[in-house]
């Protein structure tokens, strides 16, 4: 059944339009008077609702509503580098796909991407739409935080309680081999942008508290290397 994101309250037995950014979607889909579709509105849940009226608006009645959830039982805040753009496209599509429930931009020493303030608003805008896409697709019913873009040492003085984890190829340790050893939790993953992290960024990071682990001995392209850890805890976990 189709699923679609609009983020209003909604009420059962109720009559209403849909935008037409939905209109547009059932249109090219060509779907048919009395089909039903899923609406979520970010709240939790999901309802169903009935096509009344197919016409240059979409009428629909709310039919009923259904709690169901499928959201981590913990929080992985992915913290990824800038990449250049289609890159960073994919990784915000997967990661909502595996769960990710804050999606934390950051700006590093080698990012590649430069982004004036007029080109960071448009950016943003296409961002937040792929959230709510890959929302609709996966099942989710609440969508992901895209959190505000900040610089790498902003976000290293910042004060988080959970587990902070830098991947680098140079970590000792395995992030397979660390999640072993915890019980699911809350958890940040630091992942570089193109050509990874200084050593002076993964020293300063290290001093900070954050841990330093690796995804083994070949080294990741950065869109592969989030998607790769993201589903190393999940596995782990028990959540795939």
């Amino acid at each position: 059944m189709l699923r679609f994101y609009y983020p209003i309250p909604f009420i059962i037995g109720q009559y209403l339009y849909l935008p037409d950014n939905i209109v547009n979607h059932l249109n090219v889909l060509r779907v048919k008077y009395k089909n039903t579709i899923i609406l979520f509105n970010g709240f939790g849940g999901e309802y169903i609702a009935k096509l009344i009226s197919i016409k240059k608006k979409i009428l629909i009645q709310i039919i009923s509503f259904l709690f169901r959830e499928i959201e981590l039982p913990y929080t992985i805040t992915l913290v990824q580098a800038l990449p250049e753009n289609r890159k960073f496209d994919l990784i915000i599509e997967k990661s909502v796909e595996l769960g990710v429930k804050i999606i934390q931009p950051i700006i590093t020493n080698r990012c590649i991407i430069q982004l004036n303030n007029e080109r960071i608003i448009k950016k943003r805008i296409r961002w937040k739409n792929i959230i709510i896409s890959a929302t609709e697709q996966s099942g989710r019913n609440i969508l992901p935080v895209l959190a505000p873009n900040i610089y790498f040492n902003n976000w290293l003085i910042s004060k988080i309680s959970c587990a902070r984890i830098l991947l680098s190829p140079r970590g000792r340790k395995k992030l397979s081999c660390w999640a072993n050893n915890q019980s699911p939790q809350e958890v940040e993953l630091l992942i570089g942008p193109e050509g990874g992290f200084t050593e002076k960024e993964e020293n300063l990071a290290y001093e900070c508290g954050v841990i330093i682990l690796s995804l083994g001995k070949r080294i990741l392209r950065t869109e592969t290397a989030s998607l790769v850890a993201l589903a190393i805890l999940n596995g782990v976990w028990g959540e795939m």
